[in-house]
């Protein structure tokens, strides 16, 4: 183990303007030291610097420890982020006493494995403040149920627990509507994120799913504008909706506005989605835009028809499994509106979704290799394909794709597949510790998972830390995160083993005799009176899985 050093005392910190958060942060967890603001008085300092050599989210920690003058520790970031990211990861591994803190003599350097980590979110769905009523589990056309606060309440939750974990963004659907705010909330919540290094990345799609603003009376509200000009609107090819092989039960897509659509092939639909993005980025401090095709369905007007002429991309949506979207529409609008965003604002991540399971059976690959340098080209995975991907996918054929930078979504491990619990209570921490391991040596670069249920739930808190840990060093071993991230929370390292193994039987297992379920719930209620309280809760979220599933007779 490397030599630790111990600074407590009074310490000033210089450089605080730099990073309002990280020293907000600092300050709440070492509260028993004397923080000075005259360097002269202080028995250490605390230097906070961004470093534009360093890589986005990456940070260094370096001690000096000279033999007269006080001790020094600087904390250098690539970005806002990466600054905070070290303050972060010193606050994980100071030894958790309130009055010093503890600091490897040889320093820290750390850089991101995987660049784009980010959360995937619905806003209707995205329960991480539990205090309030309206809560939604699933759905892609809900209205919003919750009152009007509870956007910010959720996602400030959010936010924060990205900041402190090293994920990078999260992406909203649905982050414009009149129902939780409209336009000076979402204004809040991306100065919220700013300030601790998370970016907030709106999700929109062309031509659907309510277009730029996603539900109101506004002028980029896509039904507000095809009320206007109707003749632009789509013809369907099909009714609106899809199905998931994964799914064990089919979905429902209700008519209302969230269904309507506009002609991708009508010019005057881009030029008002160009507009639109374009206010978008320069009305708001997003981090960046995540940008598909709609997923419900495609024009099959005559135009659209003839400007794909895409056999292989038609036939593909034939079945009611089959896609349910355009990748030539993607390819070939895209540009416009990845230039339009960037043309308002520097340093976006703006993501191209290339859709669902074609990552090794790419269509529209011609159109696909106009796609523009600079976008993030994220490949979605139901999982099934992900069986395919995690023996098929190779370095080289990555490398080889027109499409540069790639990132995997997991579209699993959520609500959208397994019984019909779903798996988005299970624990999935071995499942995204695989992608992020499997994509890095496959030349990824990021990795997507959905965050909408709250890690209040232990099973979904762990399977956040294992994306959260993994994701950034893809080098880590199950053996040594089970070690040093889980045991603390559990109880210790056998305890933690034990949670793993009661949670995956659970998950493995629709029915499970009464006898069992029993057996297993008196297991996790014997450590629900840890003394440690959140040791204690995490226990308790599990004994009340159980003890559900007793109740209702499984």
């Amino acid at each position: 183990m490397p030599e630790n050093v111990i600074l407590k005392g009074s310490i000033c910190i210089r450089g605080a303007a730099t990073a309002p958060h990280a020293v907000h942060r600092l300050k709440q967890t070492f509260p028993g030291i004397g923080w000075e603001a005259d360097a002269g008085k202080a028995d250490a300092t605390v230097d906070l610097r961004i470093n534009p050599a360093l890589a986005e989210g990456a940070f260094d920690i370096a001690l000096e420890t000279p033999e007269e003058a006080p001790l020094s520790l600087t904390i250098s970031g690539g970005k806002l982020s990466g600054l905070i990211y070290g303050v972060e990861h010193l606050i994980r591994n100071s030894g958790g006493q309130p009055d010093e803190i503890s600091v490897p003599r040889d320093g820290i350097s750390k850089v991101p494995g995987l660049t784009y980590r980010t959360f995937w979110t619905w806003d209707h769905s995205t329960n991480w403040e539990l205090s309030q009523i309206g809560q939604q589990e699933i759905g892609v056309f809900n209205p919003y149920s919750k009152p009007p606060g509870g956007f910010l309440s959720d996602y400030s939750r959010v936010v924060d627990y990205c900041s402190e974990n090293a994920i990078s963004a999260v992406v909203i659907y649905g982050f414009l509507r009149d129902s939780h705010g409209g336009i000076e909330t979402a204004q809040e919540l991306c100065r919220y994120a700013n300030a601790r290094g998370v970016r907030i990345i709106p999700g929109i799609a062309i031509g659907a799913y309510g277009g730029v603003y996603w539900e109101g009376d506004h002028k980029y509200n896509l039904s507000t504008w095809l009320k206007k000009n109707p003749q632009f609107a789509a013809t369907m090819e099909k009714g609106v909706g899809f199905q998931l092989e994964d799914l064990s039960f089919p979905l429902n897509f209700p008519r209302s506005d969230y269904t309507v659509s506009a002609c991708p092939s009508a010019p005057e639909t881009m030029d008002w989605m160009e507009e639109a993005v374009s206010w978008l980025a320069e009305t708001f401090e997003i981090g960046g835009i995540n940008i598909e095709s709609g997923d419900y369905g495609v024009c099959g007007c005559e135009r659209c028809v003839a400007r794909r002429d895409n056999p292989e991309e038609a036939a593909r949506r034939k079945s009611d499994l089959g896609d349910s979207w355009s990748h030539t529409d993607m390819a070939e609008n895209f540009p416009r509106l990845f230039a339009a965003a960037n043309a308002k604002r520097d340093d976006l991540w703006i993501y191209c979704e290339m859709q669902w399971d074609n990552l090794l059976d790419p269509v529209a690959s011609e159109a696909q290799s106009k796609l523009p340098p600079g976008g993030i080209y994220q490949h979605t995975a139901n999982q099934t394909f992900w069986g395919r991907l995690r023996n098929e996918l190779k370095k080289d054929y990555v490398e080889s794709l027109p499409t540069q930078p790639n990132v995997l979504r997991c579209q699993f491990a959520c609500q959208w597949n397994g019984d019909e619990r779903t798996q988005r209570y299970a624990f999935n921490g071995r499942v995204f510790a695989e992608m992020a391991q499997k994509g890095r040596a496959s030349a990824m670069e990021g990795l997507t998972i959905w965050g909408e249920p709250s890690p209040y739930f232990a099973t979904t808190e762990l399977s956040y830390l294992a994306f959260a840990r993994f994701s950034f060093d893809p080098d880590l071993t199950w053996e040594q995160f089970m070690e040093t991230d889980v045991a603390p929370l559990l109880g210790g390292k056998a305890k933690a083993d034990e949670f793993i193994a009661i949670a995956e039987e659970m998950d493995a297992n629709q029915c499970l005799p009464i006898g069992r379920l029993a057996e297993l719930g008196q297991r996790a209620r014997k450590n629900c009176m840890d003394t440690d309280r959140q040791v204690a809760r995490r226990w308790l979220s599990l004994a009340d899985q159980i003890a559900r599933r007793e109740y209702m007779g499984a």
